[in-house]
């Protein structure tokens, strides 16, 4: 497994960002996906995961009702749709690969980690 983040950038509050997670290894459909997120001198924290069809989503409190995760296995791809913006959400955004949704909530849940994208939202 071998991800690649991109899509973050700067944008306003109130303004959409879609990033994207690709993954050239061979064994995408098989592991559940993750986006996390560290804000500077903060911990990385759990944003959302989607299973390993996509049928299964979980977001925390704090994006949900804003942020959408997709897939497309066929692309071996990972989406993150954000709208309606925040200088809060301004971070490094990072995807994550794991095995189960066991402990998808945690960073010890995933096994494989993109590089990050930045996402700025200025107010």
């Amino acid at each position: 497994v071998q991800l690649q983040a991109s899509g973050g950038g700067l944008v306003q509050a109130g303004g959409s960002l879609r990033l994207s997670c690709a993954d050239s290894g061979r064994s995408f459909s098989t592991y559940v996906m993750g986006w996390f997120r560290q804000a500077p001198g903060k911990e990385r924290e759990f944003v959302c995961t989607i299973s390993y069809g996509g049928r299964q989503t979980y977001y925390a409190d704090s994006v949900k009702g804003r942020f959408t995760i997709s897939r497309d296995n066929a692309k071996d791809t990972v989406y993150l749709q954000m709208n309606s913006l925040k200088p809060e959400d301004t971070a490094v955004y990072y995807c994550a690969a794991g095995a189960s949704l066991r402990v998808y909530r945690k960073v010890e849940g995933y096994d494989y980690w993109g590089q990050g994208t930045e996402v700025t939202v200025s107010s």
